[in-house]
């Protein structure tokens, strides 16, 4: 006999929490499709756009993550998730009415922080609703939302701009004159508004005072935990996040790619890349959680960071000749598999972490995970490929190589250092 839910209840709090995760990349990922109106009607550079795309929200986001996640471990999940919801949705409504970098920038700031709140409770929830042997399946299902999200910022934003492409601005009530950029954001931000009441008929496990009153670990002695299994947590960490920094490189800027390579329409790339990220990229979550748990069924206990080092192998070659590709078609097909590889790891790295940390500290270990993989991958993914594109090649149909560059340079550093991590990894799991 055991205290978890019935599977039916825990897979229903698993989709609520997926849909809340998709929301929050819509509201993410929105701006990436727009980086051409935004750029011609505030004058900015690659490299401005790159640092709104990332620093902005990723400084914030990774910074507050761990004391949040420290919160989550103490405080009702569900709460701090519902709070952080109707911050980022607000926010992100807020960047429809900026008039120039700076208010957009903070606006930015602004839904980071909001959803810095979601993933350390909704990681800790899962752990606390799913046995070791399925966890990984369904952290990868809630990482359905990050495909999910994606598409729908990809084919929203789509549809705006091409039911609007003959529009320069709009006469909105109360705002007045806007550009069709600044639509997308206010219709993306209000969804969130209207999900976040759900969260409070989500029911706390049975234990949960006892999780509350266990989990009042100083902040001191979760570092020397982490520093004491350094050789656990570090590969993990640092190989993630670099996947992160080639998959938010290329996912911040192919819309762009396709715009300036092949001269796509930015409403048509939208539909596109996201029935691609929908299809592929949910298929390849579900595939990578699959693997592990199978592996971890097989007796291989480092089937999670496994999984994720050849994702990062077979990756590298995609991510290389995919951007370099002469013709669209073939491009498209590159980043089919691409987009298929990139999703395979990262549904199973957060349950690897709950693999091999106590209770206690759940929310705070997946909390530093994510303060590494934002700050690496969101905050310099983006940025790294634009400023060699701004300061290497000068000039912007050289995009392509830059991402050629970064994708070719990460991915094989990040899988090595996983399979450094993947002994000391399997002996943590047995230890648990």
């Amino acid at each position: 006999m055991n205290d978890y839910p019935s599977p039916r209840y825990a897979w229903s709090v698993v989709g609520l929490l997926m849909t809340a995760y998709a929301f929050s990349f819509v509201d993410r990922q929105i701006l990436n499709l727009l980086v051409g109106p935004i750029r011609r009607d505030l004058h900015l550079s690659d490299t401005e756009m790159s640092l709104l795309q990332g620093l902005a929200f990723a400084l914030f986001y990774a910074v507050l993550g761990i004391p949040l996640g420290r919160l989550a471990d103490r405080t009702s999940r569900r709460g701090l998730i519902a709070v952080g919801i109707t911050l980022w949705s607000l926010m992100t409504g807020l960047c429809g009415v900026a008039r120039n970098f700076t208010q957009l920038f903070l606006a930015r700031i602004g839904v980071g922080i909001g959803e810095a709140a979601l993933s350390p409770a909704a990681y800790s929830l899962m752990a606390d609703y799913f046995p070791p042997n399925r966890l990984a399946r369904a952290a990868s299902v809630y990482y359905f939302g990050v495909h999910i999200g994606s598409a729908l910022a990809l084919v929203v934003g789509g549809i705006v701009l091409k039911a609007l492409s003959h529009t320069e601005t709009l006469s909105l009530p109360l705002l007045g004159s806007v550009h069709v950029w600044q639509v997308a954001f206010i219709l993306v931000g209000i969804p969130g508004l209207l999900l976040a009441p759900f969260f409070a008929a989500i029911r706390e496990p049975r234990d949960d005072k006892a999780r509350r009153s266990s989990s009042a670990i100083p902040f001191p002695e979760a570092v020397l935990f982490l520093r004491a299994r350094w050789r656990v947590y570090l590969p993990h960490f640092a190989g993630f996040s670099l996947i992160s920094l080639a998959a938010y490189g290329a996912g911040a800027w192919a819309p762009s790619f396709f715009i300036r390579t092949f001269g796509w329409a930015a409403g048509d790339v939208g539909l596109v890349l996201g029935l691609m990220s929908l299809v592929c990229g949910t298929t390849g979550v579900y595939t990578g959680g699959w693997i592990a748990d199978t592996l971890y069924q097989r007796g291989y206990l480092d089937g999670t960071l496994r999984t994720a080092m050849f994702g990062a192998l077979f990756l590298t070659p995609c991510a290389i000749l995919g951007p370099l590709m002469p013709t669209a078609g073939l491009a498209l097909t590159f980043g089919i598999a691409s987009t298929f590889l990139t999703a395979l790891p990262f549904g199973v790295a957060a349950a690897a972490i709950q693999l091999v940390t106590p209770a206690p500290m759940r929310a705070q270990m997946i909390a530093t995970y994510l303060f590494c993989g934002t700050l690496i991958g969101l905050g310099g993914g983006p940025t790294l490929i634009a400023l060699i594109t701004d300061h290497v090649f000068g000039r912007e149909d050289a995009l392509r190589y830059s991402m050629s560059i970064v994708g070719g340079v990460i991915l094989p550093v990040a899988a090595f250092i996983l399979f450094r991590g993947l002994k000391p990894f399997a002996a943590a799991v047995a230890q648990r």
